[in-house]
Order: C-alpha cells, then sequence, then structure tokens
C-alpha cells in the first residue's frame, strides 16, 4: 500500500522545553487540527517544522525529539534556526505571501532576501522528504509555505506522484501578477499532478494566472503545463465531525468556563480568531457597538465572548492590532457597560480544543466575519458542536465556507450595519427556522467531513497521476532512449525531419524573433556533417526565412510554408502544388478589423496562407472575441479548397493540398532510409506524423493529443537528444 507523505511548515506536535525535559504539546491551527484525525489512521508520514528554535536544542536534545516524534507521532522534524524563521517564516511567508493572497497588497513587501530565504527553505523540505521517498509514495504537500517544492521533488522524482492543497485564498491574477518572482512560483506549484484550493473562486483565479502570466492553454479544469496535463480543483475542507458531535459538556464544565455566568435570559454570542489582520475583528467589534446602538433593548441582555489566540509577538503590525483591540474593548464596556453587565469579555489565549468546544456549546451566535479566509474551519466546529440544532451561524461572504454553509446568515465584513443586523437576525430567529437551516448544515458536514476531503483529494490526485503516468509510459521516450540511441548508431541511412518553432527553438513574441542561435546552428551542422544523415527542416516558416537563417548549413534540407515548397541539398527549391491567392483579398479585411480590436495581434502572410497571431493579446481579450473571429473566418471559406487551422496562439487560413506530409517528398530518389526520425510540436506536424510508416521514429514536444509514437517535455530537450545523436 502507498504511503503518504504529508508535508507542511508546522508539524501537528509542537515541543517546547521545560525545565523537565522536552515537553510535546498539540499544534492550534486549521491545517494542523483538520489534518490530525487523518493522519492518525492513515497510517502517513508527517514532515515539517516541530516549532522550537534550533539553537535551543543540544544535539542530544534533537535526537531524542527526532525519536520520540518519529515513533509516538509519526512526525519527522525539520529543524529552523531563529533567521530562518525570521527570513522565511515571518520574511517572505507573512510579510508577502499572506497580505497579498489575503488582499491586503498594499501593505505586501517585496525583498530579495526574504525571497532568497523562501528558496532555500523550500530545498531544505526537499533534501528532507528525498530521504523518505520510496516506490509507490504519494507525497501531498500543504499551503503557502512550500509552493516550490513539487518543483524541486520532481526533479529527481519526474514519476512521483505530487499534490498541492493551498488552504489560503489564491488571489486574482491583478493581484497575483504584482509577485515579482510570479513565474517561479506559477511553475513551482504546476509540477504538481493535482493543485487543490478550497474554492472555485480559487481555481479560477489560479487558472487566469496560469494563462495570463505563463501563456498556458487551459481547459475542464487542466492546466497545460509543458508535457503535463495538471489538474486543478476545488476541495472544501471538512472537519471531524464525530469528534465534535460526541463532544459533551455538563454542568460542571459549564460552570468552569470563564466569561459564562448563564444569567437566565442571558444571550451569548462568540467569536474565536487568531490575531491577525484578515480576521476582521476590528470591524467586528464596530459592528456589535453599532448593535448595541441600535438595539438597546439587548443591554444587559446579550454578551461578546472575543477569543483571541495570540500570534506573532514580537511583530509590530500585530501588536498594534492587539493594541486597537483592547482600546476598543474598553471603549465599547465603558460606553455600554453597567454595574452588573460587561458587554465584552475579552481572552487573548490560547484554549486547547476541548476547551473550545465548551464554548460552542454555550454559545447562541458564533460571529465569524473574517475579511478574506481560505475557508474557516471554526464556522463548521461550532455547527458540528450543536447537536441541538440550536444556535447560528454569521458568517462572512468572503470567507471559503461561506459557499458551503450557504444556510447560515452571510454578511459582508466590511458592512458594519449588515453585520449588526446579522447578529438581530441571529438572535431572533424563531426556532423552528433555526432547526430547519442547521439540520441542512448538519447533512452537508456529516457527508463531507474530514476523511470525505482527503479521501476526494486523494482519489483524484491517484487519477490525475495514472493518467499523465499512462502518457509518460507509452509515450515517454526517455524510457525507449537506448534502444533508439542503439539504432541510430547502427544505421546506415538515416533521414531526421525537424519542425521549427516550439522544437528547436522557444516561443517568441515576433515571429522574426526566433532566429537560431549559435548552439543551434552548431548542433546542425554537426549533424549534416555525418554523410549518414539527412537532416530537414519541415517548417510553416517561409523560403527565405530559411535561406538566411540556415544558407551557411551546409547539406541541409528544406520544406518549407507547411510543404509547399522543398530544397533537398545542393538542389533548387520547388513547388509541390500550385497554389491559388485570389481568396486573401476577401480574408484579409476581416483579419485587418479583428488585429484592430486586438491590440498585439499581427497577421503574417505566405505564399499559401494567412496567419492570424495573437500570442501577445491579452486573454481576456482573447476570450472574447477569437471565437468570433474563428465563426467569421469558418463562414467566409466555406467548404471551397480553403482550411481554418488552430495552432499555438495563431489562427491559419491555408490551401488544404499543403501539408507536411509533403514532407515525405524529400524520401524520393533517396536511398532507402533504416532510421527515419520525425519531431514537432504543433497541430500542423500531426499530418507528417500521420503520414509515416509505423516503424518511423515520431516524437511530439510538449503536450496536448498527438499521432506521434513518443514524446519530450519541450525544445530544450529536444537539442539535448539531437546533441547525444551528434555525439554517438
Amino acid at each position: 500500500m502507498s504511503t503518504i507523505l504529508i508535508i507542511s511548515n508546522r508539524l501537528p506536535v509542537t515541543v517546547k522545553k521545560t525545565d523537565k525535559g522536552l515537553e510535546f504539546i498539540e499544534s492550534i491551527g486549521g491545517l494542523t487540527t483538520g489534518l490530525k484525525t487523518y493522519h492518525e489512521r492513515s497510517g502517513s508520514l508527517w514532515i515539517g517544522w516541530p516549532g522550537i528554535l534550533e539553537e535551543e536544542l543540544t544535539a542530544e536534545e534533537k535526537e531524542e525529539a527526532r525519536e520520540i516524534l518519529r515513533e509516538r507521532y509519526k512526525c519527522v522534524p525539520i529543524f529552523m534556526t531563529q533567521e530562518e524563521v525570521d527570513s522565511f517564516y515571518y520574511g517572505f511567508c507573512n510579510n508577502t505571501i499572506w497580505p497579498l493572497f489575503h488582499y491586503f497588497n498594499t501593505i505586501a513587501e517585496y525583498n530579495q532576501t526574504t525571497w532568497e530565504a523562501y528558496r532555500r527553505m523550500n530545498r531544505r523540505f526537499c533534501e528532507t522528504v528525498k530521504d523518505f521517498i520510496r516506490e509507490e509514495n504519494i507525497v501531498w504537500i500543504h499551503d503557502y509555505q512550500l509552493l516550490l517544492l513539487p518543483e524541486m521533488l520532481k526533479e529527481d522524482y519526474p514519476d512521483l506522484a505530487v499534490g498541492l492543497f493551498l488552504h489560503i485564498p489564491f488571489p486574482s491574477y491583478e493581484l497575483f501578477r504584482q509577485i515579482p518572482w510570479r513565474e517561479e512560483i506559477l511553475r513551482g506549484m504546476l509540477n504538481a499532478d493535482l493543485v487543490g484550493f478550497h474554492t472555485y473562486d480559487y481555481v479560477r483565479h489560479f487558472m487566469r494566472s496560469a494563462q495570463r502570466i505563463l501563456g498556458l492553454e487551459n481547459s475542464m479544469n487542466s492546466v497545460f503545463y509543458e508535457n503535463e496535463e495538471v489538474k486543478v480543483g476545488a476541495f472544501p475542507m471538512g472537519i471531524d465531525y464525530e469528534r465534535f458531535a460526541m463532544t459533551k459538556t455538563g454542568d460542571d464544565a459549564i460552570n468552569k468556563t470563564g466569561g459564562f455566568t448563564r444569567i437566565p435570559g442571558a444571550r451569548n454570542i462568540l467569536s474565536v480568531d487568531r490575531l491577525d489582520y484578515s480576521k476582521g475583528i476590528i470591524e467586528r467589534l464596530e459592528a456589535y457597538r453599532y448593535f448595541l446602538e441600535k438595539y438597546p433593548r439587548y443591554r444587559n441582555k446579550v454578551y461578546l465572548n472575543l477569543i483571541v489566540a495570540p500570534s506573532r509577538e514580537g511583530i509590530q503590525g500585530y501588536d498594534e492590532l492587539h493594541g486597537r483591540i483592547e482600546n476598543l474593548v474598553s471603549r465599547i464596556n465603558s460606553t455600554y457597560g453597567s454595574f452588573n453587565w460587561m458587554p465584552i469579555y475579552y481572552l487573548f489565549q490560547t484554549f486547547p480544543q476541548d476547551e473550545i468546544v465548551k464554548y460552542y456549546h454555550l454559545s447562541d451566535v458564533m460571529l465569524v466575519t473574517s475579511l478574506r479566509d481560505g475557508m474557516n474551519l471554526v464556522a463548521k466546529e461550532y455547527i458540528a458542536s450543536r447537536q441541538d440544532y440550536d444556535g447560528m451561524v454569521i458568517i462572512s461572504e468572503t470567507a471559503g465556507a461561506a459557499s458551503e454553509l450557504v444556510e447560515a446568515i452571510s454578511v459582508n465584513p466590511y458592512d458594519v450595519p449588515e453585520i449588526a443586523e446579522g447578529i438581530r437576525e441571529a438572535l431572533e430567529m424563531p426556532a423552528d427556522e433555526k432547526e430547519i437551516r442547521n439540520k441542512a448544515l448538519h447533512r452537508r458536514l456529516i457527508r463531507y467531513d474530514i476523511k470525505f476531503w482527503a479521501r476526494d483529494f486523494l482519489d483524484s490526485l491517484n487519477e490525475a497521476y495514472i493518467k499523465n503516468r499512462s502518457v509518460h509510459d507509452t509515450q515517454n521516450i526517455e524510457n525507449r532512449l537506448p534502444q533508439i540511441m542503439e539504432a541510430y548508431k547502427k544505421a546506415n541511412r538515416r533521414i531526421i525531419c525537424l519542425d521549427y518553432d516550439g522544437t528547436l527553438v522557444g516561443f517568441w513574441p515576433l515571429p522574426e524573433q526566433a532566429k537560431p542561435d549559435r548552439e543551434l546552428l552548431k548542433l546542425l551542422s554537426r549533424l549534416t556533417a555525418d554523410k549518414r544523415n539527412l537532416v530537414a527542416i519541415v517548417t510553416g516558416r517561409d523560403r527565405n526565412n530559411l535561406e538566411d537563417w540556415f544558407g551557411k548549413v551546409k547539406n541541409l534540407c528544406f520544406v518549407a510554408s507547411h510543404g509547399l515548397w522543398i530544397k533537398k541539398p545542393g538542389g533548387e527549391w520547388y513547388k509541390t502544388v500550385e497554389v491559388a491567392s485570389g481568396w486573401k483579398e476577401e480574408i484579409r479585411p476581416m483579419l485587418e478589423m479583428y488585429s484592430d480590436r486586438m491590440p498585439g495581434s499581427i497577421i503574417e502572410e505566405k505564399e499559401e496562407s494567412l496567419s492570424f497571431h495573437y500570442r501577445m493579446c491579452n486573454a481576456d481579450m482573447v476570450a472574447s472575441q477569437l471565437s468570433e473571429l474563428k465563426m467569421a473566418l469558418s463562414t467566409a471559406i466555406g467548404s471551397s479548397y480553403l482550411a481554418l487551422q488552430e495552432g499555438k496562439k495563431v489562427l491559419e487560413i491555408k490551401d488544404i493540398r499543403v501539408s507536411k506530409a509533403n514532407a515525405s517528398m524529400i524520401f524520393d530518389g533517396a536511398e532507402k532510409a533504416d532510421f527515419i526520425f520525425g519531431a514537432g510540436d504543433d497541430v500542423t506536424d500531426e499530418n507528417f506524423f500521420k503520414a509515416m510508416p509505423k516503424e518511423v521514429i515520431t516524437v511530439k514536444v510538449g503536450a496536448g493529443e498527438t499521432a506521434a509514437r513518443y514524446r519530450l517535455k519541450g525544445w530544450q530537450d529536444m537539442r539535448r537528444l539531437l546533441k547525444a545523436m551528434a555525439d554517438a
């Protein structure tokens, strides 16, 4: 059975050093609390930081911590120094990613030093994880601290099953684009087989960023990255429903719970959060003040129990927030309180989970009004704890859980009067209505609990992994490279047909920028110098381009304009078919009209075709205009001898008699070859692949459906393969 390696910044266990030795305490937090039960039951191994600085421990204590964590908790610690915590965790994670991903872009910092620390720590995690990777392992990476880890692991273990789940929001493209290292972060994430988020909004934001920043195509919750189909999905995280539902609270527990005196008729409102600006605590207090002002009948009859867990103490912004909360609580209590009634009980401390559950049981209203939240499991925990179907949740519409908890009262967290009205509605809601709403919420939480969530994600990961591996196993040329190279060496006559753009060079914004570099020219010269080789460039480029760029490469064969023109070594250009050009007068004005509407587009005219390039166009503009253009072109060409062909960021209208399959004409009159190799990356190359006999080695470069026998990831890999041939 596959062993699951859970990787996160924090372990579910925190190590503390006391006078009596090392102490192991359950970590508090949405991720660790949520996954703890699954980890205990699944036999997984959890790798992360145990929450104690490396400088605090001797070598013997570190070894003791490793042994106890591994044997007792099935955990592997990664120790961090104070400098690493400051630059990696407090630095890039919490000063850059956290505020930006929570839409507080005005306070996000972009610091090269902390970014480099982030990369180094991801590499540290990678090296530790590698020690535990075995065949059939599944690696499940969690959250924003480790977004580069999937790519690092896949560098050494390309066949490893890797899933990534982000527990915080993924911001809109307009915000994400602000990060100077946005491309590296996206590439890191896209090396996972499955990328999971809490909501479809986050999925949509991620896919749009991949499209706009990396120019990647996507379809049906898949992003096509290199030669992989990366699945992207929404998996709203559940809770251990049974644990909260079965926790009983007797009278003794009620009496011992601070902040609750249960005055007859008094109502209790509960707020539980970690100290953070994203939680909307100030706005929540202002709303409670507004509620007391607007509805004075509730004075002396309602309490707000405000529990705030200390977080990032010593950090200026958080210390200031703590001070603002204390001042506002004091002001509200002094303004509206009386000798025997205090409107707010402010508890600035961390409570064990069981104590929090006691508060859940005793609260009539759960107030969850975060300004932005990936999910917020507190709302779900409260509902599960209330087996009497009493109580009501007021939830922010910008919390991930709001899309699931539709029967709760949803509010705009910035709208103080609306929150106040939500409090009144929750307190005055009839018991039968609360029961109906809560029963519906319970049914959903029971079905989609933490076990369902984990199983759903891992099943989807397995499905995505198997799909990609099946393509790899049958088509990855690396699996057959020794046999192919042996056949190459033994062959007396070889034919090598190579597409150009996307196969030998990368894509450029302007077609004329994709000139061959010195390395490529030298590589082709080495291949053509071998008298056993006939090397052909089979491309959509026109013959003038090829003459200008490759004229100095001796013995090179050309198939230009998608097969319209052919030139063999030492010969002259000849045309494979006569084509008309009158049709261009009708099509060109149509393309010019859409080019005016789509800034960045380019119209390229060749003898046999007109091409509309839109690589540099805004993706949203492409989405709105391209389908309209394709429909107009399809109508214009009708059932004539013209065809509309869609390539990579290009539409091409061409004579259907012109095809790269015409490249087979270069074989005419040539000595019978015992080694034929053809490679390309575009839909236009598929005609060539289909025209080749089964014994021909055909290679698709990049992702997508193909008739080729094998695949390579990118043009760089093709160059490495050709170099191996030249060196053979």
